[in-house]
């Protein structure tokens, strides 16, 4: 497969599936559509982003070795918000490094806050570092501030995925199931209690 030109060509999610495919868990391809994705044009970084974001969703496996180069990556002021918004993608199925999470939760808080930032790439920092939470618990009162201070500023999104969190995160040792109005009441009361 001719896969630079594929990648260039991409237009619909068919051909992007195509590519998916080709990729499978081959590290060698995953590495080449990586290099891409990284270091390559702003034209070819976008289109490798969309692959790479359906790859690593179904193998997380391929990302392992490509996590702190994704990281310093987003770090960069002028990268793409289609690939900023791919790596955090990426970084929601896979475990992140002790030593990268610091900097990880970070980045994902100051997306959550910018209410300039684009939707996608809050809702998946919200489930990135809810994601980290399971391990680190002290992020939930974290979590907690950014999400309160953001729902004047926020979107239908961003209070679905605020609510599919805190419900996770609170009722996961419950083990009952909620209708529609006990979500709502779970996450006003989740993110209106006392510290």
């Amino acid at each position: 497969m001719e896969i630079e030109s594929k990648i260039l060509s991409l237009r619909s999610k068919q051909q992007v599936e195509k590519v998916v495919r080709w990729v499978g868990t081959d590290p060698k391809r995953c590495e080449q559509l990586m290099n891409w994705f990284l270091y390559g044009s702003e034209e070819i970084s976008k289109r490798s982003a969309w692959v790479l974001g359906h790859c690593c969703e179904r193998h997380p496996e391929l990302a392992k070795p490509w996590i702190k180069p994704m990281v310093k990556k987003l770090k960069e002021s002028d990268t793409h918000s289609a690939v900023q918004r791919n790596i955090i993608r990426i970084l929601q199925f896979v475990e992140i490094p002790k030593a990268l999470k610091g900097i990880v939760v970070n980045i994902c808080f100051n997306f959550i806050s910018d209410t300039k930032s684009e939707i996608a790439p809050q809702v998946l920092a919200m489930t990135v570092i809810s994601n980290i939470a399971k391990k680190e618990p002290d992020l939930l009162n974290e979590l907690h501030v950014h999400v309160t201070q953001m729902l004047p500023y926020t979107t239908p999104a961003f209070r679905a995925r605020a609510k599919k969190i805190f419900k996770n995160l609170d009722m996961s040792e419950k083990h009952t199931a909620l209708n529609k109005n006990d979500e709502d009441k779970l996450l006003h009361d989740w993110l209106m209690k006392k510290e």
